[in-house]
């Protein structure tokens, strides 16, 4: 029997608003899952930030990565530019003195990522040629953290830095040459007692060649409260040859620091080498400081809202 053609038009109108109310009712459903997928992800965005990268901090407390040569797996607070600045005297041996001054620059770009400044502003050398002086060498490059420290699992980061060759090789106050470093960094509170560990594969450009050089270093240190502010640190450390020139070499560091205040930072101390090719004698004494936060409105925003991250 064929079809009536009376009620096509009116069924057809009516099939194609039944279509488009579905339509809509299926937007509507998507939008209504699409918006709460978004809020509660940005919620938990920002529990996780808060919670286990430690962002938005309330207050400002300094992270020194002196005295040692280690470095903390952890990183400067959020938003925060801090200065290390130190003097040095080392007697490498051989009749060489070294007398230098320098520091680290950080700041905390992002909740796990920080960039680092590390320049030596002054540098003179004594050897049977006489008394060199002048700028040395600049290293610049990232640190990022993997993840926070938790009751069983440590703090890990990774840290790339390349130098910049600013001292003059013609003076012996460095190789002229471009290096690259590469450290992992695992850090961990164990009772009162903080440990940090580095291992850094180091590429050293060789001079008048090209290609690099390349050896490794391991570090331990550790550090614990002795009265108050006042806190001993002590560290291993060690390089493996370089070539034939440069051998591997087993030293030692010792430091006391004292916290000022949360944002200031003393330190004072001496390194003594355990096997030849080392420094033999390194005396120093530095300071670390949290300059400022460089996003004050964010840090206000945030404590204006509803909310808190601890």
């Amino acid at each position: 029997m064929g079809e009536d053609r009376r009620y096509a038009p009116t069924i057809r109108t009516t099939r194609k608003k039944q279509l488009v109310r579905r339509r809509w009712q299926r937007l509507a459903a998507s939008a209504t899952i699409l918006v709460a997928c978004v809020t509660s992800g940005r919620t938990a965005s920002a529990q996780w930030m808060g919670k286990q990268t430690g962002c938005y901090a309330d207050s400002m407390a300094a992270n020194p990565n002196r005295p040692t040569v280690a470095n903390p797996g952890d990183i400067t607070q959020y938003g925060v530019l801090e200065l290390e600045y130190g003097f040095d005297k080392v007697w490498p041996g051989g009749g060489v003195r070294q007398t230098s001054a320098g520091g680290l620059l950080k700041f905390g770009l992002l909740c796990d990522v920080e960039l680092r400044w590390n320049t030596t502003s002054f540098l003179s050398q004594t050897d049977s040629g006489g008394t060199h002086r002048g700028f040395g060498d600049n290293w610049l490059g990232p640190q990022i953290r993997i993840y926070k420290q938790t009751k069983l699992v440590p703090t890990f980061a990774f840290s790339y830095a390349v130098k910049i060759p600013s001292a003059s090789p013609q003076d012996g106050l460095g190789s002229g040459q471009v290096d690259h470093s590469f450290t992992l960094l695992v850090s961990k509170d164990i009772g009162k007692t903080h440990f940090d560990f580095n291992a850094t594969g180091f590429l050293i450009g060789q001079p008048g060649a090209s290609g690099f050089d390349k050896n490794q270093q391991f570090n331990l240190a550790f550090s614990h409260a002795l009265h108050g502010p006042l806190q001993f640190t002590g560290e291993f450390y060690g390089d493996t040859q370089l070539n034939a020139a440069t051998p591997g070499f087993v030293s030692s560091l010792w430091a006391l620091t004292y916290t000022v205040n949360p944002r200031l930072v003393v330190d004072s101390g001496f390194e003594a080498g355990i096997t030849s090719g080392g420094p033999h004698r390194h005396a120093f004494v530095g300071v670390t400081y949290s300059i400022a936060n460089l996003y004050p409105g964010w840090r206000r925003k945030r404590a204006g809202g509803s909310g808190k991250a601890n």
